[in-house]
């Protein structure tokens, strides 16, 4: 059975300009492929019937039947008698499709710190001492809920570990603080674009999210984030301040300001994701964490922090950095859903945590590198694209594009082994076309392969789908 279904106004929406030189069916079903393996559409969803996604495309129901059958013939859906046509991730959906040149920027992420190696035989070591207990700690161990206090205090905003709940990840964080703050139907504020998961959590929560915009030449269009908390009133603002992803843009001081007084008025609660916020490579002005302006303005600030961006992925954890009373709530919400967080990785995150200086400047030069490498290549291979003028730090480029082809460009790189995210993954309403989001965390040598196939599949961007479809089903 499927475990929701897709209403043809929202698909439409999702599907954004989809058309191209193709066949409308053979289109279609390379967009609707996109939205699964992007994560815009989940597996195990039920589409819209033939009738209704031809009555809203403007389509013969001939055209839907055939990409719906395109999809089946690919693993992309299945179809039961009298239940419809209802979508599937084949195993190879998720993977680079050319094992020499298999190239995955679609996670920002950064190999571990070179500190981890020693952290984790100590870890081990100290693991012993931990034994003879439960092993279960729904709010963290002491010594990492300390050691994470320690850097915010070191940052600018005095805590102490009884602020500090420990988290499975970033993500998990977003998802219980969304559970715990909204109830179904609530409004939550979001900037567009952003990280995606965020919008996801938000959803599940039962929100209706709200956005204004975040660009690479302005930063934030702050009279329209004001507006949107004035008009819609949400119970919860997420918000990126430092090194938004996936701009890689900061916002100055009059800007935290302005959100903190906008969330005021409104009562809404400010959670700010600090995930990538001391990924610092030459930013000229550094901001304490924005809870520190929060008393000035009467604003309720909670911050979210994550071991993985920083120190490695494989360390899944997280942490929610607010009032007692507040995690007391999340506390009670959390053990619906997980029981606490594994003791070695958090043994691991509180020994490398009070060497976070060192690895801040370890993580500088490897942005710096990338940086270089992506603003290198792309200026001499696709210089018709345009990268943001200002990336002092995070993990990503927000680069955008001369025509509104993300999507075609994404379908026709994985055929060549490339895995990228099309820009409106990045949106809440399946805008950005005109934009894709390019990491610079992986090897300068991995950068320059990537942006040489790039520019090797630009000059026929407006017809890659069907130029290239038989390539890709090839050697996927």
């Amino acid at each position: 059975m499927a475990r929701g279904r897709l209403g043809a106004a929202d698909l439409t929406t999702m599907l954004g300009e989809w058309r191209t030189d193709a066949p409308a069916y053979d289109a279609l079903a390379e967009r609707l492929r996109l939205l699964l393996i992007d994560g815009r559409v989940s597996a195990d969803v039920r589409l819209p019937s033939e009738r209704d996604l031809s009555a809203r495309l403007g389509l013969s129901r001939t055209t839907v039947t055939a990409a719906y059958g395109r999809l089946r013939e690919r693993g992309y859906a299945r179809s039961v008698q009298g239940s419809g046509t209802t979508t599937a991730l084949p195993p190879h959906a998720t993977s680079p499709a050319d094992s020499e040149t298999g190239i995955d920027l679609t996670k920002a992420t950064l190999p571990a710190t070179r500190l981890l190696a020693d952290a984790a035989g100590e870890a081990t070591e100290r693991l012993t001492a931990h034994l003879p207990g439960s092993g279960y700690t729904l709010r963290g161990l002491p010594e990492l809920r300390t050691a994470i206090a320690d850097r915010y205090t070191e940052r600018g905003l005095p805590t102490s570990p009884d602020q500090v709940l420990v988290t499975l990840g970033g993500q998990s964080a977003i998802a219980l603080l969304g559970r715990v703050l909204i109830a179904r139907g609530d409004r939550a504020y979001a900037e567009s674009p952003s990280y995606p998961h965020a919008y996801d959590a938000l959803r599940l929560a039962g929100a209706r999210v709200v956005t204004s915009p975040v660009t690479t030449e302005q930063g934030w269009d702050l009279p329209a984030l004001e507006a949107a908390i004035s008009r819609t009133q949400p119970v919860m603002a997420y918000v990126m301040p430092d090194f938004h992803n996936p701009t890689g843009w900061s916002l100055d001081e009059e800007g935290r300001a302005r959100l903190l007084r906008a969330a005021a008025r409104t009562e809404t609660i400010v959670v700010a994701d600090d995930t990538t916020a001391e990924l610092d490579i030459d930013r000229p002005v550094t901001h304490p964490p924005l809870a520190a302006l929060a008393a000035g303005h009467r604003a309720r600030v909670v911050h979210l922090g994550s071991a993985s961006k920083q120190l490695w992925g494989g360390l899944r954890i997280g942490w929610i950095r607010a009032e007692p009373e507040l995690l007391g709530r999340l506390v009670a919400q959390r053990s619906a859903t997980d029981l606490g967080t594994p003791i070695w990785e958090q043994l691991v995150t509180a020994l490398l945590l009070p060497r976070a200086a060192a690895v801040v400047e370890e993580r500088r030069g490897q942005l710096r590198a990338g940086r270089t490498a992506l603003y290198a290549a792309v200026d001499r291979l696709l210089p018709d694209w345009s990268l943001p003028a200002r990336l002092h730090g995070g993990l990503t480029a927000w680069v955008h594009l001369p025509a509104p082809v993300s999507s075609q460009l994404t379908l026709a790189a994985r055929g060549r082994g490339l895995l990228l995210t099309a820009g409106p993954r990045f949106g809440a309403d399946g805008a950005y076309e005109r934009h894709l989001r390019l990491p610079i965390t992986a090897a300068p040598a991995e950068i320059e392969r990537a942006v040489g196939i790039l520019a090797d599949l630009w000059p026929r961007a407006d017809a890659l789908p069907h130029a290239l479809t038989a390539h890709a089903e090839a050697v996927v």
